[in-house]
């Protein structure tokens, strides 16, 4: 196993009715603003839930934060945030909102370098955060486990780009299955998928005897496998179990507990992001197209690690070394299917045409040596992108 250091201070509140806990959270004293997708929390109850627990605070409101939030409109929320002294965010929606809360608590105390203060900075030159406000997050759409880690992405003109601090890392979140029953299928369907590949961008590498590592990300696995078409079936849909586990899932899966003192692909992630900002693909739906063809591109060096995730996750042990790992690769394949996602660039009427595109963008991005081993370069890349059509 590698070295690592492991600290998650984001206090959870799991379960229904438990959004009523922010009044105690968030310091009285604070100047809060509450920051929101496209008003979805106002037809489900979410809305009014916070308006309740804020009664005795003061506090103000932004919304439009829009999936794969982007950096004009976050930065819209500074000119709120100087001119009403806040001090404090709470970000309440999918991983989008709290992403884009995250950069917009780096960017309102960014200080930039000499050159300037240019908050893209934090994103386009990886430029060091040394403060940011605190905040909190209520979340309605389990899928990018944002409510309890440091990572954010923000897209500007078509580049989707990622960056991470521990001083954007929420302070508390709020998990309360209920409020996901009024999901769509579609944000179902991408939630257990994002949950489902990060996962597998922490486990399917190579071996350092991480044996605990690799049983948690196992079970993650094999729980999104059960729950998330359950999600979709209608005779159990409204099961709040159903959704509880899934939820829960999201979050254990990205907030740094299976990938301490292991290693971590994240070519997936990386070729996704350039499939999203170049087309409009939903993020999850990047990554069923590109994952299964980063793992037939890369069977080799993931050997070993394919063959224990056919065995302990699909049950596959029966025929040769290679056929074992192909039935795992089909059964991925199947079960993206089942939860109604795309698995080749033709199922989202992309072609070979728009490959040369994607690998300018990742070249452009400094995206050239991907991976667990930063071996992916251009031409593998391209490889996946070709595999994938």
């Amino acid at each position: 196993m590698l070295n690592f250091n492991f600290q998650n201070p984001t206090k959870i509140n799991f379960g229904e009715g438990q959004i009523k806990v922010i009044s105690k959270e968030i310091p009285l004293n604070a100047r809060v603003l509450v920051v929101y997708g496209g008003g979805s929390i106002k037809g489900n109850g979410v809305y009014q839930q916070v308006v309740n627990a804020l009664t005795e605070h003061t506090w103000f409101e932004f919304s439009g934060i829009e999936p794969n939030p982007t950096y004009d409109t976050l930065m819209k929320a500074q000119d709120i945030i100087k001119a009403e002294k806040i001090d404090y965010l709470l970000a309440v929606g999918g991983g989008s909102v709290v992403d884009g809360a995250k950069f917009i608590a780096a960017a309102a105390l960014y200080e930039g370098d000499t050159e300037g203060n240019d908050p893209w900075d934090i994103l386009a030159k990886q430029a060091t955060i040394t403060k940011a406000l605190p905040l909190g997050a209520i979340l309605t759409l389990p899928a990018t486990g944002s409510e309890s880690n440091g990572n954010s992405v923000v897209t500007r003109d078509g580049n989707k780009l990622p960056f991470a601090s521990p001083l954007v890392r929420p302070l508390f979140a709020v998990l309360d299955p209920t409020v996901t029953l009024s999901l769509s299928d579609r944000q179902i369907s991408n939630g257990v998928v994002d949950a489902f590949v990060h996962t597998i961008e922490q486990y399917l590498t190579y071996s350092v005897n991480g044996k605990v590592q690799d049983r948690f990300s196992e079970g993650l696995l094999q729980t999104l496998i059960e729950e998330g078409p359950k999600a979709l079936a209608a005779e159990t849909k409204d099961d709040l179990e159903v959704r509880a586990n899934i939820m829960w899932s999201a979050t254990m899966a990205l907030n740094g507990l299976i990938g301490a003192g292991v290693p971590q692909d994240w070519s997936t992630h990386m070729i996704g992001h350039e499939l999203t900002g170049a087309f409009g693909i939903d993020h999850a739906r990047t990554l069923s197209i590109v994952l299964p063809a980063v793992m037939k591109v890369c069977k080799e060096k993931k050997r070993e690690k394919l063959l224990q995730y056919a065995s302990r996750v699909w049950g596959v042990n029966k025929g040769d070394e290679n056929t074992r790992i192909d039935q795992a690769i089909q059964l991925t394949e199947a079960f993206f299917e089942k939860m109604q996602v795309p698995t080749r660039l033709s199922d989202v009427e992309l072609g070979s045409k728009d490959i040369d595109l994607l690998v300018e963008r990742l070249e452009q991005h400094g995206m050239t040596a991907l991976g667990e081993h930063s071996d992916i370069t251009l031409d593998i890349s391209r490889e996946i992108l070709t595999q994938a059509l």
